[in-house]
Parts: C-alpha cells; structure tokens; sequence
C-alpha cells in the first residue's frame, strides 16, 4: 500500500477537481483549504520533540500548504487524540508552540479525544485568496524558470541525527523539528505573477516536488544539482529526496525573478520527452524511481 496508489483510489470514486495541490481551491468562497495529520512513531518520537515544538511543527506543515497555494494564512482548527498519561502542561505547550507557528491565522476550534497509548494530531487550515492568484502544480509550462529559496536536505540530515542519538548538529536537529517557512516568498509570487504558475511545498522533497510539477502539468523539469543551495555537510540522498524541509518550489514565466528577492533559480521547464525530472544527468521517467518516504511503510520517527 502506498500513498499515490491510495490517492488514484480515492480519485476514481470522488474525482480530481479538488485533489491534486497541496490545497483545495474553492474559488467560490474564496478559500483554500488543507488537511494533514501527525502519528507518532510514524511522523515524530516523543522522546525526540518537546510539547512545544510539536504544536509547532504540527500547525507549520499545514501553514506551509497554504504558502504553496499562494493564499494568507487565516484560521486553523486542531483535533488531539491523547493518552491518559499526559498531563496539562502537554497541552499548554503544544498550544503555546501551535500559537508561534500562525503567520497570522488564528486557531478558531476543533477536537479533543482519548487514545489508547500514542498521540494522534488532525489540523486544517484555511486561506484567504483575496487579491491573490492562486497556484496550481499542473500550470508550469515550457520556458518556465524553476525558483526556490531556503537550503534543502537540513531536516532529513536532522532526522537522522535523532535516530543515531548524535547531538552533534543542533542546527540540524532543529531544521528537523522547528521548521522555518518563508511567507514572503509565497506571497510576493502570488501578488506579483499575473499568468497561471505552479507552486508547492517540498514536504516530501525536493525531488517529489519538482516531478509532481512536471507531472501534473505533463512537461519535464530541468534542474542543475549545484544550484540547489544546502547545508555543505549533508549528502545529496538528504538533498533530493529527505523531506520536511519545508521550502517552496515555483516555476514561473522568466520575466519575473527580477521581482522576487533572493530567489534561487534551480532550473527550468521544457517539453515532456519521456522524462519527467532531469537533475543534472540523473533522469526519472516514473515517480516510482524516487527514493521518497512512503507513509504505509517502516516507520521513519
């Protein structure tokens, strides 16, 4: 069982208008929506992360779906599944930490319940697309320039710290648990880009992000590998394929990049030729030939 296959189920019975992009776009109300949920021992260790940087972390990944939309972050609501052996100061700081990761939304409500002996975390989040283009992944096109700001491959080296019980990198280890998104990137993109782009998070790497794109709008992504900005020490695996990171990727008409400060262009679109992804020389034609985490299999922590 795996994720994508799941999705292509759940397509054929509902459809793929709102299936598809890190958010649903609901342009008649004028909203973006988005789910995601936090299992632990699937998606954090207790033993790893502090109350605090959980309710962090478990309302920045929904945040950064919203970013990848192109929409302002407005309100979220947060369902908790707890075991009896907690106590209330767990809840204080998991909220305290909910609360420094807003970017301006606020917490409007949602859902506590018990759980037999793991916490178990439900977050949606809605966007205000006023005055916004929203972005969609299968709108990149043919002489797009593919953009990106912030390094890539910190949190999976992070992870792996944690794992191995290696102390030595605190950067790292908190890229991993306390990840920093970047507001002003999405929403310069989504006030400035007047044609369709695609934009989305790389919350399960970068190398998921730009095939997807390609994917989704049948082209095929061109990426030079040593301008992808990362940390010197973490390794190309970590780059390409870690995850949780937590940046964004555009592809966007050229003309643009002078507006957008301190983007890093990675890349460019091109016409589909057989391969969807090229990262210099490195060619993936399926998506089942990247080494992504697969949600249904061994746990990663």
């Amino acid at each position: 069982m795996n994720e994508i296959g799941i999705l292509n189920t759940i397509k054929n019975i509902i459809g793929e208008r709102y299936i598809g992009d890190d958010c649903a776009y609901l342009e008649d109300l004028g909203i973006v929506i988005t789910q995601d949920s936090l299992v632990e021992d699937v998606h954090f260790k207790r033993e790893w992360i502090t109350p605090y940087q959980l309710g962090y972390k478990s309302v920045a990944v929904n945040i950064s779906d919203v970013f990848a939309s192109g929409a302002c972050p407005a309100y979220i609501t947060i369902a908790l599944s707890l075991p009896n052996n907690l106590s209330e100061n767990f809840v204080e700081d998991f909220y305290k930490g909910a609360e420094a990761a807003l970017y301006g939304a606020k917490i409007i409500g949602g859902d506590i319940t018990g759980s037999a002996d793991k916490i178990f975390i439900s977050i949606s989040a809605v966007g205000k697309t006023k005055n916004r283009n929203i972005s969609s992944r299968k709108n990149a096109k043919p002489g797009y320039i593919i953009i990106t700001k912030g390094q890539f491959g910190a949190s999976a080296a992070g992870l792996s710290k944690l794992i191995s019980g290696d102390n030595s990198s605190p950067e790292l280890i908190k890229a991993h648990l306390e990840p920093q998104l970047d507001y002003n990137f999405a929403d310069i993109i989504a006030r400035t880009v007047c044609e369709p782009y695609a934009m989305m998070d790389t919350s399960d790497g970068l190398a998921d992000a730009l095939f997807k794109i390609a994917e989704a709008g049948d082209v095929k992504a061109v990426v030079d590998y040593s301008l992808i900005p990362h940390p010197h020490n973490v390794s190309k695996d970590f780059v390409l394929f870690g995850g949780e990171d937590y940046n964004l990727i555009a592809a966007i008409p050229e003309k643009y990049i002078s507006c957008i400060p301190g983007a890093n262009v990675l890349g460019k679109i091109v016409d589909y030729d057989g391969v969807r992804l090229d990262i210099s020389g490195q060619i993936f034609r399926e998506y089942s030939e990247l080494e992504v985490f697969n949600h249904f299999g061994e746990n990663n922590g």
